[in-house]
């Protein structure tokens, strides 16, 4: 048996794809032979520049994924306009940060909401296509470092990504048998827009590249050979995974 990390002739649909560890994630599949649906409130221009220079198509697909609202919509025009979805990676996310004594209910709704509760139902619309089907499919979770550990002023956010790692592993055992894999990726500190504050904070950057045994915060073009791993043949028997992608962080 050959091992492949071949994803010619698939479609994957990438949420919060125009910057970031999203953009990352869909110019890594598309090198590796993937056609893209980006999904997101912004127009994905660069990142699908990126994909058109690996060979590959984009389709964005505009939504406000802040609410279930638009997701039986999303679903229904990726399917008519690429006939499939082969591979959904949800990565939307927000943050918010406060001290837990003086954060609002408001921006806890917030981020539950998107990070947690649109994926939920994002992943089953999907599921549901391929359940019909039987062909099977690859759903791949953007977790955190905060899956495993409490972090310091993010409340909803620790508490989303915490209860998505578990959702990787529930869905992971309702579905392996229906021929879908679920699993995660949980980055650790990676240059991006959500860790602008961070990486600003003099003591905090210093604290954080200090446990980072790698000594780096991470490229976001670090994350994607674990997608691509994650959405391929290559990983045929792997389900309910969190595979941490943080520069030794946890190992520390």
């Amino acid at each position: 048996m050959s091992v492949s990390f071949d994803l010619t002739g698939r479609v994957a649909m990438v949420t919060g794809a125009n910057t970031g560890l999203g953009q990352a994630i869909a110019v890594g599949l598309a090198q590796a032979g993937a056609d893209i649906v980006a999904v997101g409130r912004s127009a994905p221009t660069e990142t699908a520049a990126m994909v058109a220079a690996a060979g590959r198509t984009l389709h964005a697909i505009p939504a406000d994924l802040s609410s279930v609202a638009p997701i039986a919509d999303v679903v229904a025009r990726a399917v008519a306009d690429v006939g499939a979805i082969d591979i959904l990676v949800n990565n939307a996310g927000i943050i918010r940060r406060n001290d837990s004594l003086d954060f609002t209910e408001e921006d806890w709704d917030a981020v539950i909401d998107t990070n947690l509760k649109t994926a939920f139902f994002l992943s089953q619309a999907v599921a549901r296509t391929w359940a019909a089907t039987g062909r099977g499919g690859k759903i791949i979770n953007i977790c955190s470092m905060l899956s495993f550990q409490g972090g310091i002023r993010v409340p909803s956010y620790t508490a989303s990504k915490s209860g998505l790692a578990g959702l990787t592993r529930l869905l992971a055992c309702e579905w392996a048998s229906k021929g879908i894999n679920v699993n995660a990726i949980a980055p650790g500190y990676f240059s991006t827009n959500n860790t602008e504050a961070l990486r600003a904070d003099e003591t905090r950057n210093r604290d954080i590249l200090a446990r980072i045994p790698a000594g780096r915060w991470g490229d976001p073009s670090d994350i994607s050979g674990a997608a691509v791993f994650l959405a391929s043949d290559a990983a045929a028997y792997v389900h309910g995974t969190v595979l941490a992608v943080d520069g030794g962080w946890l190992a520390r």
